[in-house]
């Protein structure tokens, strides 16, 4: 592990939501990987004390707080114990959210009000309260989806949320370019994970339909992501905000 070069992240403290598994978890690795100190924030302890002694286990700089990101108060809570840290933040990777898949006439309220908040009012939830801490600047990372460029019959309420990170994902970026923020977001396009498997049970054609429109021929590994999240928490990318990355396959370059 090399601590300079423009991918180097020695010395850096990143906190990755949702990173006690899938897409979250494999981007903690990555980072961790590159040099970085990470703290993964999720809900289940067993789970995250499981991913933490993973990753500590392949000689990574881990720790893990507990944290519902869609509560103010727990995400104030996260603010204060990153402080005790004396250091200032780098990195901040929004990745917690979920789904339910149905038609949009069989979602209630709640159900609504719950996708929008877990996907897309986290990400402003935890990013305000951390972005005090990132003095002198930093990089903040937010997973979209595709579903952020592609209607889904299924995913109205995520699809929405979704939509509306990218919107913030530019919004914050115009806003803190000046205090040196790179803000910018992720689209992963078919990625195996625990989501889409459910995903593939509940629709028996996904899985032919995904294959024949992705042009490099498989479901994406969570893994896939890492790189991307690497590279935009990187100084490699300093002068990239704003942009939504698909990292799909190709899913979205073809007709």
């Amino acid at each position: 592990m090399s601590g300079t070069g423009p991918f180097s992240l020695v010395g850096k403290l990143a906190v990755v939501s949702g990173g006690t598994r899938g897409i979250g978890l494999a981007i903690a690795r990555g980072l961790g990987h590159a040099g970085a100190e990470v703290v993964l924030i999720g809900r289940d302890r067993a789970k995250a004390e499981e991913s933490t002694a993973s990753l500590m286990g392949e000689g990574l700089a881990v720790s893990f707080l507990l944290a519902d990101v869609t509560r103010e108060e727990d995400c104030r809570k996260v603010a204060e114990a990153l402080t005790q840290r004396a250091r200032p933040l780098n990195i901040l990777v929004n990745n917690a959210g979920t789904n339910d898949r149905r038609p949009p006439e069989n979602y209630s309220m709640e159900d609504w009000h719950f996708l929008i908040d877990a996907n897309l009012t986290s990400v402003f939830a935890l990013t305000r309260a951390l972005k005090p801490l990132m003095s002198g600047g930093g990089k903040i990372i937010n997973i979209g989806s595709m579903t952020s460029i592609f209607g889904a019959s299924f995913s109205a309420p995520y699809g929405a949320a979704k939509g509306g990170v990218v919107q913030l994902t530019k919004a914050l970026a115009s806003a803190w370019a000046r205090e040196n923020i790179q803000v910018n977001a992720i689209l992963p396009g078919w990625i195996e994970t625990e989501l889409t498997l459910r995903g593939r049970t509940a629709t028996p054609d996904l899985h032919e339909k995904v294959m024949a429109r992705t042009p490099a021929g498989r479901w994406g590994q969570p893994g896939d992501i890492a790189g991307a999240a690497v590279f935009l928490a990187s100084p490699a990318s300093d002068f990239i905000t704003g942009a939504a990355l698909p990292v799909d396959g190709g899913y979205s370059a073809q007709a």
